[in-house]
């Protein structure tokens, strides 16, 4: 995985409540096991019609808003399980989620996948809401070191992340990457321990 230190990107809106892993990736593009391509199917039954003709009036097929950043309303990624909904939003270049509120398990398929999920309130959410409709081009700047969402100079938010997923995202690891990057620890500890 790429390392996710800093961003700084416009944003897409999509003012949804309630966005279930099914409808971020339909379950009858689940036949790949590897990682790519998804993101051509992210969103399939909203993003094509019947045609496989993009829609005009759905937020992603919009040539006004753009960006690394998926802003959603509240209960993303509920539903399933299915780690494939992070892989179908990296893959279409995501690599930021803001929403009030996010399910667990998609929460930790997110951060396994490279994607940083960021909790706000519903206030701050309407107002980031706002200000992308105010602006498309508005820019946000993502710190994952220092944990901050910058909005604009009335906004800046200290978002929550679990130390061991953010050393992850900042060096670009997954849980193997990880347990190979301290493999001398590890058999440090090994050697030293005592068997009766």
């Amino acid at each position: 995985m790429e390392p996710l230190v800093k961003i700084n990107s416009t944003a897409v809106p999509l003012h949804i409540e309630n966005v279930d892993t099914d409808q971020i990736i339909p379950a009858r593009f689940l036949k790949s096991i590897t990682r790519d391509g998804f993101g051509e199917n992210l969103f399939r039954d909203w993003r094509y019609d019947k045609e496989d003709q993009l829609k005009d009036d759905f937020i992603l097929n919009s040539t006004i808003y753009s960006g690394q950043i998926l802003v959603a309303g509240k209960n993303f990624g509920c539903g399933s399980s299915r780690e494939h909904a992070a892989w179908a939003l990296h893959d279409f270049g995501f690599r930021i989620i803001i929403s009030s509120f996010f399910a667990d398990i998609f929460k930790g398929n997110s951060l396994n996948n490279g994607l940083l999920p960021i909790t706000v309130t519903d206030e701050e959410l309407d107002y980031i809401f706002q200000e992308i409709e105010k602006n498309p081009n508005h820019k946000f700047d993502i710190d994952v070191e220092a944990q901050t969402l910058i909005v604009d100079e009335n906004l800046e938010i200290k978002f929550e992340i679990d130390e061991y997923k953010k050393e992850c995202l900042l060096k670009g690891y997954d849980d193997i990457d990880y347990l190979l990057s301290i493999d001398e620890e590890i058999s440090k500890f090994e050697k030293a321990q005592v068997i009766y």
